[in-house]
């Protein structure tokens, strides 16, 4: 079930927030969550549900242990926790790298010319990355003193299971919410802004990122021999805004609707496409993602406490990983391992040197390589990117059967210059200032109430509109 599909939120949602607002006490409440939650994942995964349930118990259990093995036996406590993130990553390279490897493996046995092996047909459940990083975060995070075991299984199950982060993030520490899990204030005041968020995500995705999706979609399919410069470069600046507004919609319309039910999660986008640098890029996209890969792994390789070829190396397996998380392709690879090397420039000192030039010029080298690595990471094949990448250089053939004025019509227009817009600050703090002026009793103060609610009801009606006409369009990051 997707956030923008009318069933959720014409039916689904409006039903579990109305249950919810019956019921009295928090035990009754979360109980009633994590079945709505259930439902939720077993309407688009529900071949996977059993396994899901399992796993909860399992990880469930197996943190228990951890935490139990601590007081007696460190040694035990280590061997559990071992088993444990082995496990969940068994379980995640099985459905999610067996074909990937095997084809792999293939490959080089045919070029000793032995037969290979069957490739496994697999299918992937759904945000069963998201899940594993939330299982193994909790049970390190126990093992490691910094949360605390939780004994209610409807508490550790809702964690794993609640369903605005369930799919696709962000990605929630435990210890984040456990005191939410216990006791939560649902006041009007947070419903509202929950509203407002989710309505802002809302139109992000519909309005915006489904948009320039069309063009995006339909320029990366054509033959490389019909792409030209201008045509690529529409494409990539349409699937540049579409992944940002996609996957940062989602984030808005996860918060808001944990807000509606009085959790507070954190913030998972802050502008990256105003970086300066691939270092900063990093820290302003995907946070829950980027931190969790540096608490987890950078941090325990060593992270910056050892010399400078130890701490490049750290970048490049972090960034491989972080590409190959993605998904099993070495398109996924090379998109993170451009990252990682050119983290590794900036940490060598070329950081520093940028540091001294113009803002503009910081700007436009962070959003150049972030737009080039976006080819690998939107092209299919190897092929396809490095075809791509002559095309935006024009070295293309140009013998192109289209115009960008095909694809780029009016409505791609107004989508384009509404993202490059939105995609920076100010939209963002002109809201805050506006809310933060209304609360004022005059006249102003009325005047912009009435203008933000007028505004979030335009948008939501919008957005409903185009819903009601476009087909199905899921979210990027619900295939990782």
């Amino acid at each position: 079930m997707l956030f923008t599909e009318p069933a959720f939120l014409f039916l689904f949602l409006p039903i579990v927030l109305a249950v919810y607002s019956v019921l009295r006490g928090h035990e009754s409440r979360n109980v009633w969550l994590l079945l709505a939650s259930i439902a939720f994942y077993a309407t688009g995964g529900g071949q996977f549900l059993a396994p899901m349930l399992a796993s909860i118990v399992l990880n469930y259990l197996f943190a228990v242990a951890v935490a139990r093995a601590q007081a007696t036996s460190p040694r035990l406590a280590s061997a559990v926790l071992i088993a444990t993130v082995g496990a969940n990553l068994a379980v995640l390279a099985w459905f999610k790298y067996a074909s990937f490897l095997v084809g792999n493996a293939n490959g080089i046995a045919h070029l000793f010319g032995a037969p290979g092996w069957a490739v496994p047909d697999v299918a992937l459940p759904i945000g069963i990355s998201f899940f594993t990083f939330h299982a193994i975060s909790y049970v390190v995070d126990v093992y490691r003193g910094a949360a605390i075991a939780q004994k209610n299984p409807v508490h550790a199950a809702l964690y794993l299971l609640l369903f605005p982060q369930l799919i696709a993030g962000p990605i929630i520490r435990y210890r984040e919410i456990a005191d939410q899990l216990a006791a939560r204030l649902v006041t009007m005041s947070g419903l509202a802004w929950g509203v407002r968020r989710f309505t802002v995500g809302l139109g992000k995705k519909i309005l915006i990122a489904n948009v320039v999706a069309g063009p995006a979609d339909r320029i990366f399919a054509l033959p490389l021999e019909q792409l030209e410069p201008g045509l690529a470069w529409l494409g990539l600046v349409c699937y540049t805004l579409q992944i940002y507004f996609d996957f940062s919609g989602y984030s808005d319309m996860a918060i808001g609707i944990a807000a509606m039910f009085g959790f507070r999660f954190p913030e998972n986008f802050n502008h990256p496409y105003i970086a300066r640098t691939v270092q900063e890029f990093w820290r302003r996209w995907h946070l829950s993602l980027s931190n969790w890969f540096r608490d987890y792994l950078y941090i325990p390789l060593g992270g910056n406490r050892v010399g400078p070829a130890r701490v490049y190396g750290n970048l490049l397996v972090v960034f491989f990983l972080c590409g190959l998380w993605h998904g099993a392709s070495w398109n996924f690879v090379v998109w993170g391992l451009i990252h990682g090397a050119f983290l590794v420039v900036e940490r060598a000192g070329f950081a520093s040197w940028m540091a001294r030039r113009p803002r503009a010029i910081g700007h436009a080298y962070a959003l150049a390589v972030a737009m080039f690595a976006w080819v690998f990471f939107r092209a299919e094949t190897l092929p396809q990117a490095l075809g791509y990448l002559r095309a935006l250089a024009g070295g293309g053939s140009g013998r192109a059967p289209y115009t960008v004025g095909f694809f780029a019509d009016r409505l791609v227009v107004v989508a384009i210059v509404a993202g490059i817009i939105g995609a920076g600050p100010w939209m963002a703090a002109a809201g805050r200032a506006a809310l933060a002026r209304s609360a004022d009793g005059d006249r102003t103060g009325m005047a912009l109430r009435v203008a933000a609610v007028a505004s979030i009801a335009l948008l939501l009606a919008s957005s409903a509109l185009f819903i009601a006409a476009n087909a199905y369009s899921p979210f990027i990051y619900f295939r990782f």
